[in-house]
């Protein structure tokens, strides 16, 4: 069964890539710089990756009408890893080796990045990692430009206990079994026992990918809920999210009873969703959409010309989100390190990446540690409205350095904060 549908996932991957006329043409290679884009466009992490194709091609169609990059047009080559993870590697080791990219922007799942690590470190091909993470890793081939532990689950666990926040209690970590969920929630299990939180009282729970009856596991946290204040850490992945919500209207479980606090739910995930029963359940992030500041004005401004332009689906009701955010950072921040280190050449891109600087969306000059590959972040807490938009109701002071070796995990303590040189 996995053989057939690896088998066909490929030809859908083959078919995209022909269809979207961006497989690389020879002819032009010595022309313009290859950029590889490694998103899900079809299986069930479509539904959050394929936005994020379309900001990587918005920003190359960007910097291309300023000129380009060292003078040389950026050509994209777009492939459907179709939400199968060793596909990932297959299409790294494709895009590197075959097409000769100079830099990959791609991957949402950590699994998928677990997948592509190995074939980027032995190839010596560079990654942008554009989603919050588990942390536990440093790779010198990797810039991580979403959230470590400490930039988005620990300030949401300190604000769902704090009195603005609910002073919840009890806590269900629910998530998608995979690594990021389960690493995370070993994190915020210690975190939580080193807050005095007994074991009784957490709860922790997974269902696969693709997964979409909530029902029973609804029926459980309200169950569980009768306990003492109870608050839900949601890692539920891709489209998963749109029947747990659902489930979590029909059973009337409100905010205002148990929050559920997102760390995967951005604006896109909650577009195919009725908001109404949902409001005040929160996320927490690096960006929303709903932030007022010039910069994400020109932002969002920018996105929605694009996808009504290319007539993108949903370009009626252009969203911005966490990740595409991420995304356009990345993008443009090795843009700069290309331009500074006058090369492609990926040991001198990493070099120039060290405290490489960018206005951000979120209102911050966003900026690439010196040594650890992770961008300093602020983080923001919203409330999902009737709109599907977020009302900000918590923020960090400023940027937040990333820790991506968390405290909470024994043995931690003497890891180095930049990547090994091997």
């Amino acid at each position: 069964m996995q053989r057939r549908f690896t088998l066909k996932a490929l030809a859908a991957a083959a078919a995209v890539s022909s269809l979207a006329g961006l497989t690389a043409l020879p002819a032009h290679a010595a022309d313009t710089i290859k950029v590889g884009v490694l998103h899900s466009l079809s299986g069930t992490m479509a539904i959050s990756e394929t936005v994020l194709k379309d900001t990587v091609l918005m920003a190359i169609d960007e910097i291309n009408a300023k000129g380009g990059v060292l003078g040389k047009k950026l050509e994209p080559v777009v492939v459907d890893p179709a939400s199968n993870w060793p596909l990932f590697a297959e299409k790294t080791k494709q895009l590197l080796g075959q097409d000769k990219v100079a830099v990959i922007f791609g991957c949402w799942t950590s699994v998928s990045r677990k997948s592509v690590l190995p074939v980027v470190e032995e190839m010596n091909g560079l990654l942008f990692y554009p989603v919050q993470y588990e942390g536990e890793e440093l790779s010198k081939n990797v810039f991580y430009t979403g959230a470590a532990p400490n930039q988005q689950a620990i300030p949401a666990v300190d604000y769902l206990m704090s009195k603005d926040g609910g002073a919840a209690k009890r806590w269900v970590l629910l998530g998608t079994d995979y690594v990021y969920p389960r690493t995370t929630n070993k994190i915020l299990r210690a975190y939580l026992k080193s807050k005095g939180v007994k074991e009784s009282d957490i709860d922790e729970k997974y269902t696969p990918f693709g997964h979409s009856d909530y029902q029973t596991i609804v029926a459980d946290i309200k169950k569980f809920s009768a306990g003492g204040k109870t608050a839900v850490v949601s890692t539920i992945n891709g489209d998963s999210n749109v029947p747990f919500y659902k489930e979590l209207g029909n059973a009337g479980l409100k905010a205002k009873d148990v929050p559920v606090v997102a760390f995967s739910v951005g604006e896109e995930e909650l577009r195919g969703v009725d908001t109404k029963p949902l409001v005040g359940h929160l996320a927490a992030w690096n960006y929303f959409m709903s932030i007022k500041n010039p910069t994400n004005t020109a932002f969002i401004k920018k996105w929605s010309d694009y996808a009504k332009a290319k007539k993108l689906p949903g370009a009626d009701k252009p969203l911005t989100n966490d990740p595409m955010e991420a995304t356009y950072i990345g993008i443009n921040m090795w843009k700069q390190a290309v331009e500074k280190a006058k090369s492609t050449d990926t040991d001198k891109v990493i070099a120039a990446m060290a405290g490489q600087t960018f206005k951000a969306p979120s209102g911050i000059t966003s900026m690439m540690d010196k040594k650890n590959h992770h961008l300093h972040k602020s983080v923001f807490i919203g409330e999902i409205k009737a709109d599907g938009q977020f009302n900000v109701v918590w923020k960090t002071p400023g940027p937040v350095k990333a820790m991506p070796w968390s405290p909470f995990i024994e043995g931690n303590a003497s890891k180095p904060d930049e990547p090994v040189k091997k």
